[in-house]
């Protein structure tokens, strides 16, 4: 974690204005936040607007605005962390702002979803893929050696600095409503080897630690004025091992035009109606 850009967030939450109510959340601008699970890489047709940040128009957000009719901002980043709420972030195409820039007086709708990579679980998923179960070791004796639940710790570290990032948000945008959007169930009981190449031990750990954080992540929005939208719930039956059409995340290899362990075109699709019915309340 970058800690000037912790600091920053605290000191925007403590010294900015208070949250209010919102007015009607269809009403207004619609400012989306987050991270490749928001923004959909790889998924046709890109936004070229930024492109190192590998966003798609037809990511959640822009779904969700679709189904509002309202304004959208979109400012999702594939790779962001919470730090690069307030920080620039360095993509392959140089740095982009701060995300919490895009927020206003004038902003009525936020959307985020953020926290996957302060925690590192798509890297931790690529690191327990094996090929040769049985031979190779399961991935979550390493993840818990010494009674130590390496992801579970850092969840528990960030989830303060996801319920501070609540506070800046309120701060700089008062007159919002905010939502965050949680992560999916992308494998099911015991996984799918080989096309989720994990092992059934490997598969619960790496799916019980995206649970974790959306268990995070739903207890800062109580806390901190946000409505939590559960995306995990509403995508059981959904996940990698699922045939095309069904499906709406993609395991190593993909089977459609999207990133590998992302949501494709039929998750976004499905997420961003999920975000607009939370919104529309």
């Amino acid at each position: 974690m970058r800690t000037t850009a912790f600091i920053a967030i605290m000191v925007t939450a403590l010294t900015g204005a208070a949250a209010g109510p919102a007015a009607a959340a269809t009403a207004g601008e619609y400012v989306a936040l987050g991270d490749s699970a928001a923004a959909g890489p790889l998924i046709l047709p890109p936004d070229l607007s930024s492109p190192g940040c590998l966003r798609s128009l037809a990511d959640y957000p822009h779904v969700a605005a679709e189904e509002l009719g309202v304004p959208l901002k979109d400012v999702t980043c594939s790779g962001a962390t919470t730090a690069d709420m307030t920080a620039p972030q360095q993509t392959s195409a140089g740095a982009v702002p701060p995300q919490l820039d895009a927020l206003s007086e004038q902003t009525r709708t936020v959307t985020v979803t953020i926290g996957g990579n302060d925690v590192g679980l798509v890297g931790a998923a690529t690191s327990c893929i094996n090929l040769l179960p049985g031979i190779n070791p399961d991935c979550v004796d390493r993840y818990t050696a010494g009674g130590h639940d390496q992801l579970a710790e850092k969840i528990a570290a960030f989830e303060p600095v996801w319920g501070a990032l609540l506070d800046a948000i309120h701060a700089k945008a008062p007159n919002a409503e905010v939502f965050v959007a949680g992560y999916g169930t992308y494998l099911p009981h015991n996984g799918c080897w080989p096309i989720a190449p994990l092992t059934p031990r490997d598969a619960n750990y790496i799916q019980g630690s995206i649970d974790k954080t959306n268990a995070a992540l739903a207890r800062q929005a109580a806390a901190h004025g946000a409505q939590y939208v559960d995306v995990r719930t509403a995508s059981i039956g959904h996940d990698v091992c699922k045939l095309p059409g069904v499906k709406w995340f993609e395991s190593v290899l993909p089977t459609s035009v999207a990133a590998p362990m992302h949501p494709n075109a039929d998750g976004m699709a499905a997420i961003g109606r999920l975000v607009a019915a939370a919104i529309s309340g």
